[in-house]
């Protein structure tokens, strides 16, 4: 039986064995934490907190009556050293409040926990989640409780689980489908019960069997709603339009959200949040980091605070074995590049990626040749080699006519091309003009 898939994609080297066997090592930090006040999708939060306050683990620091945003809670007891613009790991700056660590961990009053989650009306679970100060812990960093809030009339008919994890070299959600199961299997159960119709398919790429059988295991004798579905293994297979259409077969229209079509993306993670913050009482204060690459001396899947240092991250991992020639925030194919170790890691921070100058190799562009490459790979059905053109001439206006809002940024153009030409970059170039104009015009 052939697995699920979808048309184009490609099949880099996934480069995962370096931390796919390591299990979760646990840092805590020695120096100050520092957490962004932007984490999200959505407006930025405002501090709520001031210099010279001291704040307890899982106390909110940062907040805004927003809908589309979600808290910020402090990871570490300490003082409140500063609030200020501070570079963050996409190389911007951002406002961050800024906590001197006292090394004591001292617990604030948090949520409060619910031992039975089915005595909960859906409606108080997800004012839960948004306290929780929950968002999509795949990259995507959109809010929890929004994506738990679609409109009255579309009807939520799967909750499709993003355990693929295509991107080359992580393993956070492997090791946590490994190591800890019952609170993503939970996690998912809880969206059921918000969307008592919904049915629960867990997607996870074919090589991860140790996950699946984990996973299938776990559910087995729960009578749960829900099962496993191996995927084929392809990038960009985790992306939501991509998992859509190879569990259900429904294309999403141009500009509209999974809810159109009766679906619900969640990673592995979100949901694991999502347990742990309406069972435990626990609002989001850590994550799971890959630090990895062949220039990491011990590469680690390490759980560690939010607003830790990366430099301290890198240092756990026994650091450098010479200058990396390419620093990502993420993995290869999405990741951001790093300007400096000196910043924290935040809610949607998966992996800490170090290249040599011979794995980061054949990033000089030369011209198109025409190949079509790019094109045969798009897996949105795009044509990247147009786009880059009608971008390189600020044509902003024939970009979107193209199609260009519907890139997905997942980089397989940019892999592919012969010719090395930074097609993903230019698609983001391309976004940013149109906002810009958009913004001028109005």
């Amino acid at each position: 039986m052939s697995l699920p898939t979808f048309r184009g994609g490609i099949h880099p080297p996934d480069n995962k064995a370096l931390t796919s066997g390591k299990e979760i090592e646990t840092l805590t930090p020695s120096g100050d934490l520092v957490y962004p006040m932007s984490q999200h999708i959505g407006a930025p939060c405002s501090p709520v907190v001031k210099k010279g306050d001291r704040v307890l683990v899982g106390q909110k620091i940062g907040d805004t009556e927003a809908f589309v945003s979600a808290p910020i809670m402090s990871s570490v007891s300490g003082t409140v050293k500063e609030i200020g613009m501070r570079m963050t790991v996409s190389g911007g700056t951002d406002q961050c409040v800024v906590v001197e660590n006292d090394g004591q961990y001292e617990a604030g009053a948090s949520l409060v926990p619910h031992g039975d989650f089915k005595s909960l009306d859906p409606k108080e679970c997800i004012k839960i989640v948004r306290e929780a100060g929950i968002v999509g812990a795949g990259g995507a960093t959109f809010p929890t409780h929004v994506k738990l809030s679609p409109p009255p009339d579309k009807k939520i008919k799967w909750v499709i689980v993003n355990g693929a994890e295509c991107e080359p070299f992580l393993n956070c959600d492997n090791r946590l489908m490994l190591e800890n199961p019952v609170p993503i299997v939970g996690g998912l159960e809880i969206c059921m019960h918000i969307f008592p119709e919904a049915e629960g398919i867990i997607a996870i790429e074919n090589n991860k069997p140790d996950a699946i059988a984990n996973m299938e295991k776990e559910l087995s004798g729960r009578g749960s709603r829900a099962r496993v579905m191996p995927h084929k293994v392809k990038y960009p297979q985790g992306a939501e339009k991509m998992l859509i259409y190879t569990v259900t077969g429904q294309e999403i229209p141009s500009g509209a959200l999974p809810a159109e079509v009766g679906c619900l993306v969640m990673n592995i993670r979100t949901l694991y949040q999502i347990w742990r913050a309406i069972i435990d009482g626990a609002p989001v204060t850590d994550r799971i980091v890959s630090v990895t690459g062949d220039v990491i001396a011990n590469p680690k899947n390490i759980q560690a605070p939010l607003g830790t240092s990366v430099r301290e991250l890198i240092d756990f991992a026994g650091g450098f074995t010479e200058e990396p020639a390419r620093l990502l925030s993420g993995g290869p194919m999405m990741g951001l590049s790093m300007r400096s170790i000196d910043v924290p890691i935040v809610k949607g921070t998966s992996g800490i990626l170090a290249l040599s100058a011979q794995a980061a190799s054949g990033l000089e562009e030369s011209n198109c040749i025409r190949c079509a490459r790019c094109v045969t790979h798009c897996p949105m059905g795009l044509q990247p080699t147009l786009l880059d053109q009608v971008v390189r001439l600020r044509e902003y206006g024939e970009f979107e006519a193209a199609g260009g809002f519907n890139c997905i940024e997942c980089g397989c153009c940019s892999y592919i091309c012969p010719a090395r030409r930074h097609l993903t970059q230019s698609m983001r170039d391309g976004k940013a003009g149109v906002l810009a104009a958009r913004k001028k015009s109005a």
